[in-house]
C-alpha cells in the first residue's frame, strides 16, 4: 500500500506549489484563529482553486459548527474534513451526514489509555490521525511541534486506514513509519522556519526522506 503524506497548513502559492510539485498526497489547510496557520475564506478559495486535483486537500477544524463548515466547504471544496478538536461521535457522524464528505478524526495521543476511545469513533470516521497530546494550557490542540510514543501504536489492530503526526521532521519520520505501520505521515511544524512560515526545502526534503522509507520497507519486506 502507498504511503499517504500530507502537509498541513499551507498558506501560500509557493509552499502549496513545493508540496504539489513535491509530490504530496494531501495538502491541508487550517481553519481555527488561533493558529498561526489559519487561513482565511478568500484565501483558501484561491489556493483550493490552485490545488486542482492534484492531491487530497483536507481542510482542518476544531469543534467547528455547521455554520463555520459550510462556508469552509464552500470556499475551499474540500476532499477531507479534518476534525481536531473534542468531537464526539456522534458529532461526526452529523457532520459526514450534513455535508457528504470523508471524516478524519484526529486523535490526542500519550499513552495505551487514550486508545480506549478509538473503536467508537473508528465505527464512524473515515479514517483516523494519531496525533500528540497538547500540554496543558496550550491553545490549541495540534501542530505543536511535540512527539508521542509512537510504540503505543506498535500493535494497534485497526483495519481503518490510519496516519501519524506530532513532532514529525525529515529526521525521525522513517523511524515513526517503521514503528507505527502507519500508511500515511502528517507534518506541519516539521517544514516550518518559524510558527506558520513553510520553508519550501524543508518541504521537499520531508516527502523525500517519507518515500525513502516506504521504499526501503518495500525492498526489505520482498
Amino acid at each position: 500500500m502507498s504511503l499517504l503524506v500530507k502537509i498541513c497548513g499551507l498558506s501560500t502559492r509557493e509552499t502549496l506549489d513545493a508540496a504539489l510539485d513535491a509530490g504530496a498526497d494531501m495538502v491541508g489547510f487550517v481553519f481555527f484563529p488561533p493558529s498561526p496557520r489559519h487561513l482565511g475564506l478568500e484565501a483558501a478559495r484561491e489556493l483550493g482553486k490552485r490545488a486542482g486535483r492534484n492531491a487530497l486537500k483536507v481542510a482542518l477544524t476544531v469543534d467547528a459548527d455547521d455554520a463555520t463548515l459550510g462556508n469552509i466547504v464552500e470556499a475551499l471544496r474540500p476532499d477531507i474534513l479534518q476534525l481536531h478538536g473534542k468531537e464526539t461521535v456522534a458529532r461526526l457522524r452529523d457532520i459526514k451526514q450534513a455535508f457528504g464528505l470523508p471524516v478524519m478524526k484526529a486523535m490526542a495521543v500519550e499513552t495505551a489509555a487514550d486508545l480506549a476511545v478509538l473503536p467508537g469513533y473508528a465505527a464512524v470516521a473515515d479514517r483516523i490521525l494519531f496525533d500528540a497530546r497538547p500540554p496543558t494550557g496550550a491553545t490549541r490542540p495540534g501542530g505543536l511541534g511535540a512527539a508521542f510514543d509512537w510504540h503505543v501504536l506498535e500493535n494497534l489492530d485497526l483495519r481503518l486506514p490510519f496516519m501519524v503526526s506530532g513532532g514529525l521532521h525529515a529526521d525521525n519520520v522513517a523511524e515513526a513509519i517503521r514503528v507505527t505501520r502507519a500508511g500515511g505521515v502528517d507534518v506541519s511544524s516539521g517544514v516550518e522556519r518559524a510558527p506558520g512560515v513553510k520553508d519550501v526545502e524543508m518541504i521537499r526534503g520531508f516527502i523525500r526522506a517519507a518515500r525513502a522509507s516506504q521504499e526501503l520497507q518495500e525492498m526489505t519486506a520482498r
